[in-house]
C-alpha cells in the first residue's frame, strides 16, 4: 500500500503549484522541502531582486526629475532601509508559500531531505514513504564556474546576495544574463559602481537588436560592460584576471553565470532516474525516461533534451501539465513555441516565440516589422523614448515579438497569445489600444506590414473611383 497518492519533492514555485492542485482535487499528497518554503523564487530570486530593482528604479525616479521641470535633491540611499524593504516584501508573499496555507489545504508537508532508496521508495531523514506517483520538483542553484583562485576569495550568488549587509562601492558582476543585466542595472540606480563581464555578448539569447539597445541605456548610465573576454583567475580584491591581459579591481563580485540543477542529494541512481547535466530525462509529458512513477518539473526538468527554462512561470506551466496528466489523465505535452521571458531592467527586454535569427536558422521565410519608442506619444511624454517593439512575420502571422520598453513584460502577454494561437496580422491591425499607450508601438509595427499596400498607387485609383459614386 502506498503512503500518498502523489508525493511532491521540493516546495518551490512548481512544486507548491502540483501539491496545491492535487490536494485542492481530494489527492493524498505529501509536500517535501528540505530549506525554505517558496524555494529560490520567493527567498533569492524573483522576488527579492524585483523588491531590489524598485527601490533602484525609485532612485533613478528622483535623479532624473529635473526633465520635467521637477527640482529635487540627490537622492540619499540608506542601505539597511533598503534591506529591510526586500525582506519586508519576501515577508508579504510569504504566507502564500507557507506551511500553515498547504495544510489547510489537505497536504501533508515533511521537512527533510528526500533521497531515494529503490525506484517506489523514498527517504525522508530516516522515514521511509511510498507513493504511486513522484513528482520531482527540487529546483535549481547558482552555477559556479571552475576560475582559478575563486574559491580563495569571498563571492556572492542570488543565493546570498539579498543578505549582503553592507552596499558594495564597485560590483564585479560575472555573466551578462538576466540575473546578471538585472542585478548590474539595481545597484547602478543604488549609486554603486558595476562593471559587467561576459565571455559571449550580453543578453545572449535575446535578439541583438534589442539587447544592443539595452546595452546603450546601461552603458549610458555607467554601467561598465566588458564583453566577448574570459575570466582567467581572481585574486583578493575581489581583483579579476582576464583573458586579454587587463585586470578589473572591485569591491564585490557576484557570480552569475547560469543555473545547475539540484540532483545530487536526490540519489537518482537508487531510484533508477536518468539525469544529466541539464537536469531529469523526461518525455514531453515530463515523465521520467526509465522510471514511470516519476516525474520531473520546474528548472530540474530536461523534457525531450530540449534542456531545461529556469522560470518560475514555466514552473507553473509545468504544474498545469503535470494536474491534466497525472489527474485527469488526459494527454498533455510541453510546447514553448510562445513561452514568454523577460529581463526586468529599465527597460525592460521581453521576448516570446522565436527570434529573427531562429526563424531564419529554422528555414522560414520572414518579415520583420519594428517601431521605435522615439515614434511613440506616451514614450514622447514621459521624455522615456529608448527601445523598440520587434515583429517577426511568417505568411501573415507572428511567430515572434520582442519588446524593449518600460514595462515591456505587461506588454507582451497579447503577442504570446498571437503567437500561440497563430493570430492573422489583419486581426491584429484591428485591435483597439488606448491611446497613450506603449503599447502602441508594437500595432504600429503590424500597420506598417499593410501601409505599402493600402497606399499604393493602385488603392489610390480605387478610391478615386469610388468617391465618383453618389
Amino acid at each position: 500500500m502506498s503512503d500518498f497518492d502523489l508525493i511532491v519533492i521540493g516546495a518551490g514555485a512548481a512544486g507548491l503549484s502540483v501539491a496545491a492542485g492535487a490536494a485542492q482535487l481530494g489527492v493524498s499528497v505529501a509536500l517535501i522541502e528540505r530549506a525554505r518554503m517558496g524555494g529560490d523564487c520567493l527567498n533569492t530570486g524573483c522576488v527579492p531582486s524585483k523588491a531590489l530593482l524598485a527601490a533602484a528604479h525609485a532612485a533613478r525616479s528622483i535623479r532624473q526629475a529635473a526633465r520635467f521641470g521637477v527640482l529635487a535633491d540627490p537622492p540619499a540611499i540608506d542601505w539597511d532601509r533598503v534591506r529591510t524593504h526586500v525582506q519586508g516584501v519576501i515577508e508579504d508573499i510569504a504566507p502564500v508559500d507557507s506551511e500553515p496555507r498547504f495544510r489547510a489545504l489537505g497536504a501533508t508537508v515533511l521537512r527533510g531531505e528526500a533521497r531515494f532508496t529503490d525506484p517506489a521508495t523514498i527517504s525522508v531523514d530516516g522515514r521511509t514513504l511510498i507513493a504511486r506517483r513522484y513528482v520531482i520538483a527540487a529546483g535549481s542553484r547558482a552555477a559556479v564556474p571552475p576560475i582559478e583562485g575563486l574559491d580563495q576569495i569571498p563571492y556572492w550568488t542570488n543565493d546570498s546576495l539579498f543578505d549582503l549587509i553592507e552596499k558594495p562601492d564597485h560590483l564585479l558582476i560575472l555573466g551578462g544574463g538576466p540575473i546578471g543585466l538585472e542585478m548590474a542595472d539595481a545597484f547602478n540606480g543604488l549609486g554603486c559602481r558595476v562593471t559587467v563581464i561576459e565571455a559571449n555578448r550580453i543578453a545572449a539569447r535575446e535578439d541583438p537588436e534589442l539587447a544592443d539597445g539595452l546595452r546603450r541605456t546601461l552603458t549610458t548610465r555607467g554601467v561598465a560592460i566588458r564583453e566577448g573576454v574570459k575570466v582567467t583567475a581572481v585574486a583578493p580584491g575581489p581583483v579579476l584576471s582576464l583573458a586579454d591581459g587587463t585586470r578589473i579591481e572591485g569591491s564585490h563580485l557576484l557570480i552569475a553565470t547560469g543555473r545547475t540543477p539540484n540532483l545530487a542529494a536526490l540519489n537518482l541512481a537508487a531510484g533508477n532516474i536518468q539525469a544529466g547535466p541539464a537536469g531529469i530525462a523526461t518525455d514531453r509529458g515530463l515523465r521520467s525516461l526509465t522510471n514511470k512513477r516519476v516525474f520531473a518539473v520546474g528548472d530540474i526538468a530536461d523534457p525531450a533534451g530540449i534542456g531545461p527554462r529556469a522560470f518560475t512561470h514555466v514552473g507553473s506551466y509545468h504544474a498545469g501539465l503535470i494536474i491534466r496528466r497525472l489527474l485527469f489523465r488526459l494527454p498533455a505535452k510541453v510546447d514553448y513555441a510562445a513561452l514568454p521571458r523577460v529581463t526586468y531592467t529599465d527597460p525592460e527586454l521581453a521576448q516570446t516565440g522565436l527570434t529573427e535569427a531562429e526563424a531564419v536558422t529554422g528555414g522560414l521565410d520572414v518579415q520583420v516589422l519594428r517601431w521605435p519608442l522615439s515614434d511613440n506619444d506616451r514614450a514622447v511624454a514621459e521624455r522615456d523614448t529608448a527601445g523598440l517593439a520587434k515583429l517577426v512575420v511568417h505568411r501573415n502571422r507572428v511567430v515572434g515579438a520582442g519588446i524593449l520598453a518600460p514595462h515591456a513584460g505587461e506588454m507582451i502577454s497579447q503577442w504570446t497569445l498571437a503567437v500561440a494561437q497563430r493570430t492573422k496580422l489583419s486581426a491584429l491591425a484591428g485591435l483597439i489600444i488606448p491611446y497613450p499607450t506603449r503599447a502602441e508601438a508594437a500595432k504600429r509595427a503590424v500597420g506598417s506590414y499593410f501601409a505599402p499596400k493600402l497606399f499604393s498607387a493602385r488603392t489610390k485609383t480605387l478610391v478615386r473611383l469610388l468617391s465618383r459614386l453618389p
